[in-house]
């Protein structure tokens, strides 16, 4: 019997050093789980806001399904910092300089990539009427036969040369994809752009590229140019999208070369690489989300448009000083920019089929609302 004893003895005789090493070791592991406990716990609360961000963030919900002056944009945008600020911490502790891009411009000039249908030609007349009044110059893409948003290298680098000569401040702006200076040796611009809901989006493009007055008006710029087939012009979207026809189909991975695939707007922000050419990828969305977090200092949004001047005056007040009274007083109430009165109303049963294929445009349209909102509460901005 004392002979066993002996034999735990000597079997349980820990040395002190290895007692305060497993100690330290034991110590290490419970910050470690900590730690880790908290950053998974910060993550879910991110992905929550991301997961159902109109639950939190709906406009409609902000500014009555309309961003108007009937219905006091001031009043807007303070319902807007209340939600933002009853989300939690993470909204209330942002800071402007954190979101803001604008500092890593190089030069002071706005380039302005515009994805068509977005309300960018208004956008574009806005700027036109506050380069007289903020003193910049203003320069614009001439209409082209064919328009390519992708470009190679080497017209990269004639693009990104050409806007970098203009005297400053300018602001320029094209149909083209983001185009990243810096890889050519120049200074970075300040960018900008524009989204919409996407769906919405590809509608009013399957109608605006059939509207008569716009294949009139390219058939003056470009009166060689063969008129499409009357067939083709009158097939409505949702017998297009119920019939199967290639043109409504949006299939994963399908990638259009030529005149530019103006199905998505993700392309825009993702660039010229071929990795961005398939569409509705997790590749391409990445992309373009990354583009968007390190280089466009605004995104704005077509159905929040308060929130976009507060945003865009604020973070860009070179350009943008004044935006917000100039678009509502002046351009909203007279100017009628390529509104379609061709264009006929589409049931949700036949938008909701096109969703289910537009998951990653939806996902990226959701990503530019959320980081724009959160511009917005970084202001923090006061009740009047």
């Amino acid at each position: 019997m004392r002979n066993m004893e002996n034999f735990f003895k000597r079997r349980f005789n820990v040395p002190k050093r290895t007692s305060e090493l497993i100690a330290l070791v034991a110590i290490s592991t419970t910050l470690f789980l900590f730690l880790h406990t908290r950053d998974l716990n910060t993550r879910l609360k991110e992905m929550e806001v991301r997961l159902h961000p109109d639950e939190l963030l709906s406009s409609n919900q902000l500014i009555s399904g309309d961003s108007g002056p009937a219905h006091h944009p001031s009043s807007g945008v303070r319902a807007m910092m209340k939600i933002l600020q009853s989300a939690g911490e993470v909204t209330t502790t942002l800071q402007p300089f954190q979101l803001n891009n604008t500092r890593k411009a190089m030069q002071e000039v706005l380039f302005f990539n515009r994805v068509p249908k977005v309300g960018s030609q208004t956008f574009m007349e806005l700027l036109r009427r506050l380069s007289m009044i903020n003193k910049f110059g203003f320069h614009q893409d001439r209409v082209q036969r064919v328009e390519t948003i992708r470009l190679a290298p080497e017209d990269q680098a004639v693009l990104a040369a050409m806007v970098s000569s203009y005297d400053t401040p300018s602001v320029y702006i094209k149909h083209v994809c983001f185009t990243n200076f810096s890889e050519f040796g120049l200074p970075e611009p300040i960018y900008v752009n524009l989204v919409r809901d996407p769906v919405e989006r590809v509608i009013s493009w399957y109608y605006y590229v059939r509207a008569p007055w716009y294949y009139v008006e390219r058939k003056i710029a470009f009166p060689d140019i063969p008129l499409p087939d009357p067939k083709w012009l009158k097939k409505d979207f949702e017998t297009c999208v119920l019939s199967g026809d290639r043109e409504c189909r949006y299939m994963k991975g399908e990638t259009r070369e030529g005149i530019g695939d103006h199905r998505r707007q993700s392309m825009f922000f993702c660039g010229h690489e071929e990795a961005c050419t398939p569409f509705n990828t997790e590749g391409a969305l990445q992309r373009a989300k990354r583009a968007v977090e390190q280089h466009y200092s605004v995104v704005g949004v077509l159905e929040d448009l308060n929130s976009t001047f507060t945003v865009l005056e604020n973070y860009v007040p070179r350009f943008f000083k004044g935006a917000k009274d100039v678009y509502w007083n002046e351009i909203n109430q007279y100017n009628t920019i390529n509104r379609n009165l061709f264009k006929p109303p589409v049931s949700e049963e036949i938008k909701d089929i096109v969703r289910k294929n537009f998951t990653k445009e939806i996902e990226f349209y959701q990503f530019c609302k959320q980081r724009l909102h959160n511009q917005l509460a970084a202001l923090k901005l006061p009740e009047q």
